[in-house]
């Protein structure tokens, strides 16, 4: 199941609508925990003769790293993250959300730059066009956590080691 966002602009004016008042459990305040297991994971495939990386963690000013570890503190007890000891990892930061809150975010550059990049051409514009001829009525979502929806290979998930005491990702 996917979890659906509701922003505070938008949250009176969808309360009213029939379907999100009939399942009230798909537009959550949060996202409670790991999704589902589905048939699709996120894997990280790595060029050959890749080894591990470890890039040392960002600076914090003391304030950081108390919301830091809230945020971290939330993750594990939602079991989306859990304590590791992997060789690899990837220093974080918090990004200041236009609402005042903070988001974390993990720089994964350097094991960007192991990963094999994919490859297929992106579509004309024209085609996409195409292909709405016709249409009358068109949705737009905007996943809550949309990093937290889904799951990790299990043989990849040493690989999005985070830093701050070292915990791996499941999302």
């Amino acid at each position: 199941m996917l979890f659906a966002a509701l922003s505070i602009e938008t949250e009176r004016a969808i309360t009213g609508i029939e379907i999100v008042s009939e399942f009230p459990e798909v537009f959550p305040d949060d996202v409670p925990g790991l999704p589902p297991m589905r048939d699709v994971e996120f894997s990280i495939d790595l060029v050959p003769g890749a080894g591990s990386v470890s890039v040392a963690p960002y600076r914090m000013a003391p304030a950081e790293l108390v919301e830091l570890k809230t945020q971290i503190e939330d993750l594990l007890g939602k079991q989306m993250v859990r304590p590791s000891v992997s060789p690899w990892g990837a220093p974080v930061l918090l990004v200041k959300k236009k609402d005042g809150g903070a988001r974390l975010c993990v720089d994964y550059q350097q094991l960007n730059k192991l990963t094999i990049k994919n490859k297929y051409p992106l579509p004309r514009i024209n085609d996409l066009m195409d292909q709405l001829r016709g249409a009358s009525i068109f949705s737009k979502i905007d996943l809550r956590s949309g990093y937290h929806q889904i799951r990790v290979k299990e043989s990849d998930i040493r690989r999005l080691l985070l830093g701050l005491g070292y915990y791996q990702r499941f999302i």
